[in-house]
């Protein structure tokens, strides 16, 4: 594991991260900016121990106090609240710099983590070329030899585009147990996936291979457990929303999650949970199966 774990390190990891076999990447954006406030801490927390139980060792990334910090206390974690910045790859060394409290995941591709969990995967957003908004995402991906398991891509996006983006930068799409690509909430009617796998064991020596081939990143889709089915019109509600008032950039996603939990009863609220959970430990699976 790299990083240094001196007073002067930019990046500190833990002794914990440093010394594991297993180790896997969990965001601090989603607990920042994914729930309610309070629910992301809850989320965050059972998220590692999920990794722990599968027999992993987590690694969820932040800023703080001007380091990016891999590998968190409970009390560091829930310094991770609604006022936290999105940190993307752009952000990172403005965090450090001026202090700032910074959700993130991009710093992985630094230390070498090759195993993430999160939610769903960023991409194309609806409407490209106006606004022209692509997420980091999927550069960072492109860049850094790591797994990423999340619930596909998400459903605000523009999918397809999205899925030719990731073909144009060579990175593996795979379906864990499925054909097509998870749709987040949903576990139906995304494109085909153009490759399949069956089992942790399998994930694992794919990706070796994909790294051991020159590749980068790579995609692995699992569907949510249980699948929430109509959701398309409430998201298309959500960003006709967000349009009307002037809702643009970092602050899309926030702001359709918070539409969306509080305008299906709470249903998609409980959907994130369980995927963002049940990805960690898929993740963790994977990993000790490298």
């Amino acid at each position: 594991m790299r990083g240094e774990a001196g007073s002067d390190a930019v990046i500190v990891v833990s002794d914990e991260v440093r010394e594991a076999g297993a180790v896997v990447a969990l965001e601090t954006t989603l607990v920042a900016h994914g729930f309610p406030a309070g629910d992301g801490l809850a989320v965050g927390l059972e998220a590692e121990r999920r990794v722990r139980a599968a027999g992993a060792v987590p690694a969820t990334v932040g800023v703080l106090g001007g380091k990016i910090r891999v590998g968190l206390s409970e009390d560091e974690l829930a310094r991770f609240d609604a006022n936290a910045r999105k940190a993307g790859p752009r952000d990172l060394a403005a965090c450090v710099v001026q202090g700032a409290v910074g959700g993130t995941l991009a710093v992985c591709r630094a230390v070498g983590i090759r195993f993430m969990g999160t939610g769903g995967l960023g991409g194309v957003h609806r409407g490209f070329p106006a606004p022209p908004d692509v997420s980091a995402d999927l550069g960072e991906l492109a860049r850094t030899k790591a797994l990423v398991v999340s619930a596909g891509i998400k459903s605000l996006l523009d999918v397809p585009a999205t899925l030719e983006v990731l073909e144009t930068l060579g990175v593996p799409v795979l379906g864990f147990r499925t054909d097509t690509v998870p749709l987040f909430y949903s576990a139906h009617g995304g494109p085909p996936v153009p490759a399949r796998v069956e089992s942790a064991s399998e994930t694992a020596r794919l990706a070796r291979a994909h790294w051991e081939l020159g590749g980068g990143g790579l995609l692995l889709g699992r569907p949510p457990d249980d699948s929430l089915d109509g959701i398309e019109p409430l998201i298309e509600e959500a960003l006709a929303a967000a349009s009307r008032e002037d809702v643009t950039g970092q602050a899309v996603t926030p702001f359709v999650l918070t539409y969306l939990h509080e305008h299906s009863g709470g249903r998609t609220l409980q959907a994130n949970r369980d995927l963002v959970v049940a990805n960690a430990g898929l993740a963790a699976e994977v990993a000790l199966s490298q």
